[in-house]
C-alpha cells in the first residue's frame, strides 16, 4: 500500500535533527562585582549617616571648632588627598593593562597603587598621633569625637582594602590559582569607592 502525503511528512520529520539548544549567554556581570555594588550602596548609607550627624550636631553649636582644640592640618592632609587620588588613577590605569593581558606591567601599576595608598594610610595615622599629643582625642570634645568617628571609619575601610588588593596582587604573581583581571575588578572598585569619598569628607571635615 501506497504511503499517503500525511505519512510521508511525518517520516521525512523524523528525520530531521532537532537543533541543539542554545547555550546561555555569559553574565554581563559578575557575582562578585553585584555583591560588591551592593556592599558599596550600603556603605555609601553609612558614610551618608555619619555626614548628616556631623552637620546636624554642627549647627546646634555656636562655634566649630570649638575654642581650645587644635587645629587640623589642613595643608598635609590636602598633599595626602592628592596622593590618595593618584592611587585611584593608577588602579584604573593598572585594570586597563590587565585587561589587555599585560599581566605583568598591570600587577606593576597595581602595586604602586597600594604603595600609595599604603602611605596615606601611614600619613593619617601619624596625624592621628600628633593630634592626640596636641590634646585632640574622643573625650575631649564633641568635635573630637566625630573626627575620630568619621575620619575613623574611612581609614577602616581603606586599611580592609588595601589587604585584600595587597593579596589580590600576590595572586597575581602566582603559578598556580592564579586571580583572574575579572576577579580583581570587586577590590578595585571598592578602592575607587574609598578613594571618591574622601575628598567629600576632607572638604567637609578639614575645610569648613
Amino acid at each position: 500500500m501506497k504511503p499517503s502525503s500525511s505519512q510521508s511528512v511525518l517520516f521525512a520529520t523524523s528525520e530531521v535533527s532537532l537543533p541543539s539548544q542554545p547555550r546561555s549567554a555569559k553574565a554581563p556581570v559578575s557575582n562578585g562585582v553585584v555583591g560588591m555594588l551592593i556592599f558599596m550602596v550600603t556603605e555609601a548609607m553609612f558614610f551618608a549617616a555619619l555626614i548628616s550627624a556631623y552637620m546636624v550636631i554642627r549647627a546646634g553649636l555656636e562655634e566649630w571648632p570649638p575654642w581650645g582644640q587644635p587645629r587640623l592640618p589642613v595643608e598635609t592632609t590636602a598633599f595626602n588627598t592628592l596622593v590618595l587620588l593618584v592611587s585611584g588613577l593608577l588602579m584604573g590605569y593598572s585594570r586597563t593593562l590587565l585587561k589587555k593581558n599585560k599581566i605583568a606591567e598591570g600587577r606593576r601599576w597595581l602595586g604602586i597603587s597600594i604603595l600609595l595608598g599604603t602611605f596615606f594610610l601611614i600619613s593619617q595615622g601619624y596625624e592621628w598621633v600628633q593630634l592626640l599629643q596636641f590634646g585632640l582625642t574622643v573625650s575631649s570634645s564633641v568635635y573630637g569625637g566625630l573626627f575620630y568617628l568619621i575620619i575613623g571609619a574611612h581609614g577602616f575601610h581603606v586599611m580592609g582594602t588595601l589587604v585584600a588588593l595587597s593579596y589580590a596582587w600576590n595572586r597575581l604573581g602566582a603559578s598556580e590559582n592564579q586571580i583572574t583581571p575579572e576577579g580583581l575588578f570587586p577590590a578595585q572598585l571598592l578602592w575607587y569607592f574609598v578613594v571618591c569619598v574622601w575628598p567629600i569628607l576632607y572638604v567637609l571635615v578639614y575645610l569648613t
